[in-house]
């Protein structure tokens, strides 16, 4: 036992290793169809492990049907949810193709996909540009104001955000994400200091590969009014960041946690890419005005990525502010929930820190035997979405990972060390 507890000592090290030492960079915004070869046609993409459409929650369906109205393969919403019915799409889950999605995660080959490339490791990871808030796809809306600003981001910003990119060589994340921590942002909720440093950056590149200087003005304003701007940025550097470390032999450390509205999923190092699944849990939270929890629908989106490397409810110390808005607690507790993610992590990062925490480094590398032996569930601080499909969203909160997929993954991680 304590060689084999010497082996999973050494692998998590490697593991934590990999996701500290990457050097994510955004770099590009590049239609889906040409960076996802395997993207086959009338395949969608969704946030979450697999899940087929007889499963799927009120917002997921919405979803569905309103990007397949956007793709063309239906002429409405109502033809959209017989052509699912029937099978006349695939649905693989974002993470099978290098991807991530908030909330419903919808991506098709004809979106646009911010890309952001580690080059520690040379991989690549893809999420579509954030719509912005309240009646958004992403939420489940579709009707014709959600699939024309869909349009709008892939015939105007989504290409403008590209040429600048390419113009200005990238952008270093890694430094952008110690900054807005130390601003007040977690990266999860609150993305107001990182969208704003990250349109204080584009700005003069959008403005030299201009030509329209209506649209450009548009692109600007539209980043510029959207506080969660940054949070698709912080995704895709989330699964960039993490990809290198899966695949350990021997780690117990949690690559991967996603949700699709109905199941919750997780993937661990050391037992490569299989899904470990549980029924997912109802966020608690704040709703806006004229709703309540009865019109929630469970937790959905593959956002816990940002969770999964140290941030969202894992940095809660560093954003006092959004405890109050997703209905936590005081302010002044924000640290706690920090404190409390530390006890089921096997490191700190020490190039994001905390300020307000004598700047200790945010928990970093989640490991499966902690987490089943203290009980304390990943916190993941998260919007909430409205049951049925085409309202959107209805509050923020933070809901708990589920147990059971903790549980799955010890015992199959124990009988491949051979411990079972």
């Amino acid at each position: 036992m304590t060689d084999i507890a010497a082996r999973i000592d050494a692998a998590n090290a490697e593991t934590v290793r990999r996701i500290m030492s990457a050097e994510p960079v955004l770099i590009d915004v590049v239609a889906a169809r040409e960076a996802l070869p395997h993207l086959a046609d009338r395949t969608i993409l969704h946030a979450g492990p697999p899940i087929g459409w007889d499963r799927m929650c009120g917002p997921m369906r919405g979803a569905v049907m309103g990007i397949a109205v956007f793709e063309g393969w239906a002429a409405d919403l109502a033809e959209a949810e017989a052509m699912a019915a029937r099978g006349a799409f695939k649905f693989e889950p974002n993470h099978h193709h290098d991807c991530v999605g908030p909330m419903t995660g919808m991506t098709t080959g004809g979106q646009m996909l911010l890309v952001v490339e580690n080059r520690s490791f040379g991989n690549r990871a893809y999420c579509a540009i954030n719509e912005g808030l309240g009646k958004v796809m992403r939420f489940g809306g579709n009707d014709g104001e959600v699939l024309d600003r869909i349009r709008w981001l892939t015939s105007s910003l989504g290409p403008a955000l590209g040429k600048a990119l390419r113009e200005m060589g990238g952008i270093p994340l890694k430094p952008l994400i110690a900054r807005g921590l130390g601003m007040g942002d977690e990266m999860h909720q609150r993305n107001l200091a990182c969208s704003s440093l990250l349109l204080r950056l584009l700005a003069p590149a959008l403005a030299r590969t201009a030509a329209d200087t209506n649209e450009l003005a548009k692109n600007l304003a539209f980043i510029a009014a959207n506080d969660q701007f940054f949070l698709n940025v912080a995704m895709a550097m989330g699964k960039a960041m993490s990809d290198p470390a899966r695949g350990i032999a021997g780690s117990s450390v949690v690559t991967a946690m996603c949700r699709n509205g109905t199941d919750f999923g997780i993937r661990v190092s050391g037992t490569g890419d299989q899904w470990f699944t549980a029924p997912v849990e109802m966020p608690v939270g704040m709703y806006f005005p004229g709703f309540t929890e009865a019109d929630a629908n469970p937790d959905m989106g593959d956002s816990a990525i940002v969770e999964t490397i140290g941030l969202g409810g894992f940095a809660m110390g560093a954003a006092p502010a959004v405890v109050g808005f997703i209905g936590a607690g005081n302010a002044s507790e924000a640290a706690v929930f920090t404190r409390a993610m530390s006890e089921i992590c096997i490191a700190e990062n020490s190039e994001w820190t905390i300020p307000a925490m004598d700047y200790c480094g945010v928990p970093t590398g989640i490991d499966i035997r902690l987490v089943v032996e203290t009980g304390l569930m990943p916190t993941i601080n998260t919007g909430i979405a409205h049951k049925k499909p085409g309202v959107g969203q209805v509050g923020a909160g933070i809901v708990r990972a589920p147990r059971g997929c903790f549980e799955a993954a010890l015992g199959a991680f124990a009988d491949k060390m051979g411990v079972g």
